[in-house]
């Protein structure tokens, strides 16, 4: 008996092992994840496809991350042991759904359309075959145009569609299987000319766009064979988290609940400052004083850059952590920068500058409502309220929520060492002890801090991956904006409060036009007529640590808000955790995928009749200024 037959024997012995568990698993309908020499199979539930990659681990990375990131996956470098796998696997998967596709991706040795005297970056090359029939000739029409979509960003794709007998990409031995199958093969753009370098955000893209793809043909593909068809395409993505996911969200939230990065740039001496400005008859700027800081910033982004995003195995999730990890450095620096000179300009690049429209905005409501601050001072000490009676009206909307989901375990704080007012940090309510307000605004105030800060922390805890509750990066804005909104279902939402949110946007465009605290300062009072202690208290918040133009967040969460239910925009997304805007179609794609769940709890303010109305009033269109009559 020769060496090369005694040595397949093992090999064939743990195919055989790895082919029965395989199987065995798929007919209970489990997931499978098996690794084995050179390869893995991952199928995190029974679906009708598989995607599949052949080839060396280390040479074709873009087609292997493409394989990888789907739901149904098997790559290897060897084409024997796909062959061995996909007769059963296909076998069990066809009986039990009554359909199957396969799709083989891998990337071409070259990239052949360029050239080196180019005057532009030309096209390139991809190739997509179908074996016959309606299902699979559907599915290939509709992956190419999926592809062709891509955005023309660097290189478009230039298609060639063909039959897979014809197609010489086609691998024989897939072909031999008699499976409906899927070649795609694309040119390894990613890649720098004459070298092992990558273009890093090329290869993400693209990444991504053939994912998007490949989920397409197989929705064509599956629908034209009478599979019943999923509300989206993307709901035959994954649906589980690999434990490189985990590991990840729970460095970055070790890294986040390691600072508070508003109380680290939040004075903590507003009162005194106050007095001290007030004595120097408003000209003189505050001295304000900062919390001894207990982190090191170079240790922390240390902890924070050492997190792996690199097996992810998931677009989508990769590119969350990845701009949560920025946003952190980001905060990071700005601790760091706190009362230096560069602050402001890092401050700019977390909150952005207040752009013209904003700005325009602003006035138009400082302008609408300039009745409001001498309807203000009428009021009699009888509507004021102080602290105390704020920390029972939350006790008891906490206490509301809880009832509906015993996971909602906040608390709340009276401080000394935080402005008047409330604030959130995590899942802690924050009262300053010189707060004083209106009686008719703190249910308002407690749906915006208790009903969507809180109420959004606990929910996204309920979602398991941190990083919804600490909030995906950028997400302050819409989250401020469903809290103002929140006060306007409450009916707590005043010409007062609106007038404040506009001047917040003023102050941040003076601070970061060049303008002083002294300067800023006389332009409310004497410009839009704030009173004193209110204008200091608002510039407070706008030059605290050096200058940060946070608070124009509120008007502009606001108005993008309102925007979005214009549009006919859904609400629900926004309640699962801390998202941004932008991140509205990431939510409803995890949810979608069953990666996220049904908010846990909605706002109690949704659950009375004014607020249900005025909901739907704004579904038909409002402005800032129309909110007030609403």
């Amino acid at each position: 008996m020769s060496l090369t037959r005694a040595a397949r024997r093992p090999r064939a012995k743990k195919e055989k092992s790895l082919v029965e568990d395989v199987i065995a698993a798929l007919e209970a309908g489990k997931p499978v994840r098996r690794e084995f020499e050179g390869g893995r199979l991952h199928i995190d539930r029974p679906q009708p496809f598989l995607f599949l990659h052949v080839g060396d681990p280390e040479k074709h990375v873009v087609a292997r991350e493409v394989a990888s990131a789907n739901a149904s996956h098997l790559v290897t470098a060897e084409i024997d042991d796909a062959v061995a796998l996909l007769g059963p696997i296909a076998g069990i998967l066809r009986k039990a759904f009554g359909t199957f596709v396969l799709v083989d991706i891998d990337e071409l040795e070259r990239d052949r359309l360029l050239s080196d005297d180019a005057p532009f970056l030309q096209p390139f090359e991809v190739t997509l075959s179908a074996t016959r029939g309606l299902a699979a000739n559907r599915a290939v029409k509709a992956f190419g145009a999926a592809v062709k979509a891509f955005e023309a960003r660097f290189r478009t794709p230039h298609v060639d569609l063909c039959e897979a007998q014809e197609d010489p990409c086609a691998r024989p031995e897939l072909l031999k299987l008699r499976l409906p199958l899927l070649t795609l093969r694309f040119a390894p753009i990613y890649r720098v000319t004459g070298s092992d370098a990558t273009y890093p955000d090329l290869r993400e893209r693209l990444v991504g766009n053939f994912l998007d793809a490949g989920l397409q043909a197989v929705a064509a593909f599956l629908d034209a064979d009478g599979f019943p068809k999923p509300v989206t395409y993307r709901a035959f993505g994954r649906k589980a988290f690999v434990d490189a996911v985990e590991r990840a969200d729970r460095g970055m939230d070790d890294v986040a609940s390691s600072f508070d990065f508003l109380l680290c740039v939040t004075p903590i001496n507003a009162n005194a400052a106050w007095k001290e400005f007030k004595a120097n008859h408003h000209d003189k700027p505050p001295r304000f004083l900062y919390r001894p800081l207990s982190l090191l910033v170079e240790r922390e982004k240390r902890r924070l850059y050492s997190i792996s995003l690199d097996h992810l195995e998931d677009p989508v999730l990769h590119q969350i952590y990845r701009e949560k990890q920025q946003e952190l450095d980001l905060q990071l620096t700005l601790i760091g920068h706190r009362e230096k000179a560069r602050f402001v300009e890092f401050g700019r690049a977390l909150y952005g500058p207040v752009e013209p429209s904003l700005l325009k905005a602003a006035r138009e409501v400082l302008d609408g409502t300039g009745e409001a601050s001498r309807i203000s001072a009428l009021a009699s000490d009888d509507d004021v309220v102080d602290c105390f009676f704020v920390e029972h009206r939350a006790r008891s909307m906490m206490a509301d929520y809880q009832r509906r989901h015993e996971g909602f375990d906040a608390s709340i704080e009276l401080r000394d060492d935080v402005p008047p007012g409330l604030l959130v940090s995590g899942p802690r309510l924050l009262i300053s002890r010189r707060t004083r307000m209106m009686r008719q605004r703190v249910d308002a105030l407690l749906s915006h801090e208790v009903g969507v800060h809180l109420l959004t922390y606990f929910n996204g805890s309920a979602q398991g991956l941190r990083v919804f509750r600490t909030g995906l990066a950028g997400y302050e804005g819409m989250q401020e904006g469903l809290a103002v909104f929140a006060e306007f279902l409450a009916g707590g939402f005043t010409p007062e409060r609106l007038r404040l949110l506009a001047a917040r946007v003023i102050g941040c465009d003076l601070m970061l036009s060049g303008a002083s605290f002294v300067e800023s300062f006389r332009h409310l009072t004497d410009r839009y007529g704030f009173d004193a202690e209110t204008a200091f208290g608002l510039l407070l918040r706008v030059f605290r640590g050096g200058g940060l133009a946070k608070d124009a967040i509120y008007l502009r969460g606001l108005l993008s808000l309102l925007s979005h239910f214009k549009g006919g925009g859904a609400l629900d997304p926004f309640w699962m955790g801390k998202i941004s805007a932008a991140d509205f179609t990431v939510m409803e794609e995890l949810g979608a995928r069953g990666l996220l769940k049904a908010p846990v709890l909605r706002p109690l303010c949704l659950e009375t009749e004014r607020g249900r109305a005025r909901l739907e009033r704004a579904r038909d269109g409002l402005t800032p200024l129309a909110m007030l009559e609403a």
